[in-house]
């Protein structure tokens, strides 16, 4: 990756979310270098999507890391518990997955000080989302701060900077911006609980959040579900 213009790591899940994010990070004139973790995850169709998006995005180097949560489970996503489909409802949802992005961003940071990147991009939101605590401001700038602490290339003075650009943006201004930036959203996987057809559910909260973003946007929803939310 030798290089003048400067690299940055992007999270990417394979979700509409972290889509945006690695493609605003390559408007913004980085070189990318993309981390998918493969938590053993319930929907782990969305493995595929985050190939397709890595690609799209024109990641020089896109690394699948096998972790498996399952083995700790405590989650709808990593244990055998139903996920709900009654609709979003306030709380921490039974599909939080326990301190999942402080695990995720631990290890970008890892690839980021192998790369020499000072910018890690991650997708996460604290608008339209489930609750989930580690999508928070707060977290994103401890994160940020503990970083410039635990690594070598902090402590030198380099410190990385964990870029949130849709942490206040609505599902309809994430959409909007997928679609300004050339991407195709159909290409992203949301859902928890995908169907044997390779389906969305349509049912599930990350579904539901989806649908709504298109819905508000204005703009053609390109997934395919079981049940239109």
């Amino acid at each position: 990756m030798a290089s003048q213009t400067p690299i940055a790591v992007a999270l990417i899940s394979g979700g509409l979310d972290s889509m945006v994010a690695a493609g605003l990070a390559r408007e913004a004139g980085f070189r990318l270098a993309a981390l998918t973790i493969d938590y053993n995850q319930r929907h782990r169709i969305e493995l595929e999507a985050a190939k397709r998006v890595a690609q799209a995005v024109g990641a020089e180097r896109h690394i699948v890391l096998p972790l498996d949560l399952s083995l700790f489970g405590g989650s709808a996503l990593t244990a055998d518990i139903a996920v709900p489909k009654g609709g979003v409802e306030p709380g921490i949802p039974v599909t939080y997955v326990p301190a999942r992005n402080t695990i995720f961003l631990s290890l970008t940071l890892g690839l980021a000080e192998v790369v020499g990147a000072q910018h890690i991009y991650i997708g996460v939101n604290a608008l339209d989302y489930s609750g989930y605590p580690d999508c928070r401001p707060e977290f994103i700038a401890a994160f940020e701060h503990m970083a410039a602490l635990a690594t070598k290339q902090g402590v030198e003075g380099g410190g990385v900077r964990i870029e949130a650009p849709l942490q206040h943006l609505t599902k309809a201004d994430i959409a909007k911006e997928a679609a300004r930036l050339g991407l195709d959203a159909g290409m992203s996987w949301s859902c928890y609980d995908p169907t044997p057809e390779g389906l969305h559910c349509g049912l599930c909260d990350s579904c539901r959040l989806r649908a709504k973003g298109f819905d508000e946007a204005g703009l053609p929803d390109p997934t395919r579900y079981a049940t239109r939310p």
